[in-house]
């Protein structure tokens, strides 16, 4: 039982972190690894434009916690139930149970970010809710036990992080929106 509960302890952990709030600069929402950086050029995906999908993989052993990654106004929240597949795979994103949560930004910017349950994650805790303004780095929510966040951002945007990159949400910077 000891280890179980130091074990809980330790997956719900929640640190303070210094957010980097710069206007346009976009912070990954989530602690992992990168998985994955498409270009979606035909608009049919979240955005519905032409858009970069930047998928990140949270270990049972990553903070689960999730951050705002730019601030803005939540516009839309959207849950939708599904399966339970392994979130490092492809079809997690398409078939997985989520939580898409849309964000416009003060300079008219539309970005998406998805909480993705996994294989033994079945809860996704969201706290924000529509028509809340947010700030940058702000806590959102959270994803128990092993997942993935999937983060829409405009084509055009100066994306800065590479694949299979380690990442800390509110301080890792996935790019620019331009």
């Amino acid at each position: 039982m000891a280890i179980l509960s130091l074990f809980t302890v330790f997956f719900f952990r929640d640190p303070e972190r210094p957010i980097r709030e710069e206007e346009t600069a976009v912070l990954t929402p989530a602690d992992g690894r990168v998985i994955k950086i498409q270009n979606l050029d035909d608009g049919k995906n979240l955005l519905g434009v032409p858009a970069v999908k930047i998928s990140i993989f949270m270990s049972i052993f990553s903070v689960h916690v999730n951050r705002v990654p730019i601030g803005g106004r939540i516009s839309k929240i959207e849950y939708r139930p599904g399966k339970f597949f392994s979130a490092n795979l492809d079809k997690a994103s398409e078939q997985n149970e989520n939580n898409r949560i849309t964000l416009q930004t003060d300079q008219g910017h539309k970005v998406v970010f998805v909480q993705i349950a996994g294989l033994l994650a079945r809860r996704i805790v969201c706290w924000i809710k529509e028509g809340d303004r947010v700030r940058s780095g702000q806590r959102c929510g959270l994803i128990r036990f092993g997942s993935r966040l999937d983060v829409y951002l405009p084509k055009r945007s100066r994306i800065t992080i590479k694949s299979q990159q380690k990442v800390k949400a509110g301080e890792t910077i996935l790019g620019y929106l331009t």
